[in-house]
């Protein structure tokens, strides 16, 4: 089946939670969790990888990233090890779990901002040299990124510019989520009936129902963590529906289309999807991006996510301000600044600022800054 798309010229593949496909054979029963210990990064996987790679992938010289459920570091450096036997790279799931409390989703919580920056080290620097990841914030199954760890109302376009470049200047491959690119929010539903996901409607049922929660509660809880928040029609332009149909959408779209479109982001050229344009392009100008190592300069910092990427010829600092509160912050001592310069950030008149050791951050402000090492 991949080879027939393979020869009609598909250059790259997604492979969803392909970790699952291989199962302990004696079919036990887990009596201490739900089962997925026992099809989890299964005994026969990577040989079942490696032949559709040796098979189809390599053959074509196609592009692959593996959605991995519930696994783990270890397993990721195999499955996307830099050999090239099985994938490209792989997506994997901890830091989206951040505003999970005890691990459960349906939660109302704030995220946990020191266990995201662990998250995030533990991969960046274990999987360097040895394997690739897929850099992301959204997808199908999560709920807006700005809503979520951002500040979709009064910060929307700084927070959703600073989000992007914490992550972009990540090693990795980024992927961009449609309507992420012009900082689309949580719709914001107020009833149950405004949402299609079926795990959102049962969980509707079953937090009301079994587990006494109150429609506030749980409509809270559907608005902060149901995949339909993701599943909206992109918002083109103010016309109805966004512009997305002439007929009647699946999902309701956010009633804040008319602000938020692609046709108002073309138009001004500080928006986000204009900063994303240019993230990108960073990543093929500037090689520490592609090559450098990753330290956090701040893993217990309560405010900022400040880290460090460095390789032979550069060094990178990218400083993100995660709240709307401002605050001044002293670089390392032995960062030598006299060859240093600002790349971007969200505040555009950042780049005409010299770089100095304090730093003054506004509400959700970014900045990167590129060192030439001698």
């Amino acid at each position: 089946m991949i080879s027939f798309w393979a020869e009609k010229g598909v250059d790259g593949f997604r492979l969803d939670v392909i970790n699952l496909v291989s199962k302990e054979q004696d079919y036990q029963n887990d009596y201490q969790g739900d089962g997925r210990r026992f099809y989890t990064d299964g005994p026969r996987v990577h040989q079942y990888l490696r032949e559709l790679s040796a098979a189809v992938f390599n053959k074509y010289g196609a592009v692959t990233v593996g959605e991995m459920s519930s696994t783990s570091l270890q397993q990721c450096q195999q499955y996307s090890a830099l050999d090239g036997k099985e994938l490209s790279m792989v997506f994997n799931f901890h830091h989206l779990k951040v505003d999970y409390v005890k691990g459960q989703k349906w939660t109302q919580a704030p995220f946990d901002f020191i266990e995201l920056k662990t998250i995030f080290n533990h991969w960046q620097q274990g999987m360097f040299g040895k394997g690739w990841s897929a850099l992301f914030w959204c997808n199908h199954d999560q709920p807006r990124i700005v809503s979520r760890l951002g500040n979709d109302q009064q910060y929307r376009v700084e927070s959703a510019k600073m989000l992007a470049t914490s992550l972009h200047m990540m090693q990795g491959t980024p992927y961009v989520y449609q309507g992420e690119e012009i900082a689309m929010t949580n719709p914001g539903y107020t009833s149950v009936e405004q949402y299609r996901d079926l795990e959102s409607t049962n969980m509707y049922d079953i937090m009301l129902n079994q587990q006494g929660k109150s429609e506030q509660q749980v409509l809270a809880i559907l608005a902060q963590k149901s995949r339909d928040n993701s599943r909206t029609p992109i918002q083109w332009n103010g016309d109805p529906h966004a512009g997305f149909t002439k007929g009647v959408p699946w999902l309701e779209v956010a009633k804040n289309y008319k602000q938020i479109n692609v046709e108002q982001a073309l138009k001004d050229q500080n928006s986000v999807f204009y900063y994303y344009q240019r993230l990108i392009a960073l990543r093929k100008e500037v090689e520490v991006i592609t090559a450098g190592d990753y330290t956090d300069l701040a893993p217990e910092h309560r405010q900022l996510f400040c880290y460090q990427r460095r390789s032979d010829k550069q060094t990178l600092i990218c400083i993100n301000n995660y709240y709307d509160k401002p605050f001044a912050y002293v670089l390392p001592m032995n960062l030598e600044l006299h060859n240093a310069h600002y790349i971007i950030g969200n505040y555009p008149e950042i780049l005409s600022v010299q770089a100095t050791r304090s730093v003054a951050l506004k509400p959700y402000e970014c900045r990167v800054l590129l060192i030439e090492n001698h």
